[in-house]
C-alpha cells in the first residue's frame, strides 16, 4: 500500500515461511524486503522510511518530522494490540491453510511463543473476537472525525493497521468487524484505494 501511495511500479514475489533462502541475499531471515536499485531494505518501517528519503518527489507517507514520531508510536501500539489480538482470532485458521512445508515450523515457533498449544491459545474464538474489537477502540473517535487515521487521505498510519485485516481477510472467514463500526467503513475506503488495488487480492467472500 506504500509503494501504491508513492505510485511506484513494483513486482511482488511469493514467499513461504522456510523459504529463508529466497531473502538470504538481505543478510537476514524476515519479510518484507524490498530491492531497488542497488538497494536492498527490509522491515516495514525501514521500507518506509526509505521511499520517502528516496521518493521525496512522491506523495509524503509522513507530514512532516512531528508526523512521522506521532506514527512511530502509533506502529508500536498497531503491532503490540491488535497485531496479537488479531492473530488469536484467526491463528487457527492460518495453520489450516499454510503449505504443509511451513506447518511444523509454524505450529513449534507460534507454540513456543505462546507457552500452549495453537488450539488452547484459540481455545474462544467469542472472547477472542470481543478483545479484538475491544482493542480498536482507541481509534473508533478519530474514524467518526475523519476518514482515515492520517487526517483526510490516507498516510502511513492507515497502512499499519490496514495490514492485519488484509491478513485475516486471506487466511479467514470470521466477520472481525460489524457494519455499523467506524472502524468497518474506514476499511471499505482503504480496500477501495488505489482502484481497489487491495480489495482486488484473493480473500474471503465474506470481506467482499
Amino acid at each position: 500500500m506504500a509503494l501504491k501511495h508513492k505510485g511506484l511500479e513494483f513486482v511482488s514475489v511469493p514467499w513461504r515461511f522456510t523459504e529463508r533462502e529466497a531473502i538470504a541475499f538481505s543478510g537476514q531471515g524476515l519479510v518484507p524486503v524490498i530491492v531497488d536499485g542497488g538497494q536492498t531494505v527490509h522491515d516495514s518501517w525501514n521500507i518506509a522510511l526509505y521511499l520517502e528519503e528516496a521518493y521525496p518527489q512522491r506523495p509524503a507517507l509522513f507530514e512532516g518530522g512531528q508526523s512521522q514520531a506521532l506514527t512511530f508510536f502509533f506502529q508500536q501500539w498497531v503491532f503490540r494490540a491488535i497485531h496479537s489480538a488479531t492473530l488469536k482470532v484467526i491463528v487457527l485458521d492460518v495453520f489450516a491453510r499454510l503449505h504443509e512445508k511451513d506447518k511444523a515450523y509454524f505450529r513449534e515457533s507460534r507454540e513456543k511463543r505462546f507457552g500452549m498449544t495453537l488450539e488452547k491459545y484459540a481455545a474462544d474464538p467469542n472472547a477472542s473476537l470481543a478483545a479484538f474489537r475491544g482493542a480498536l477502540e482507541p481509534v473508533r473517535p478519530v474514524l467518526v472525525q475523519q476518514p482515515f487515521v492520517s487526517g483526510k487521505g490516507p498516510g502511513y498510519a492507515d497502512y499499519l493497521l490496514f495490514g492485519p485485516f488484509m491478513w485475516a481477510r486471506a487466511m479467514s472467514p470470521v466477520r472481525m468487524l460489524e457494519p455499523d463500526d467506524p472502524v468497518f467503513a474506514w476499511r471499505e475506503r482503504m480496500l477501495g484505494l488505489w482502484g481497489g488495488y487491495a480489495r482486488s487480492a484473493k480473500g474471503f467472500p465474506v470481506w467482499a
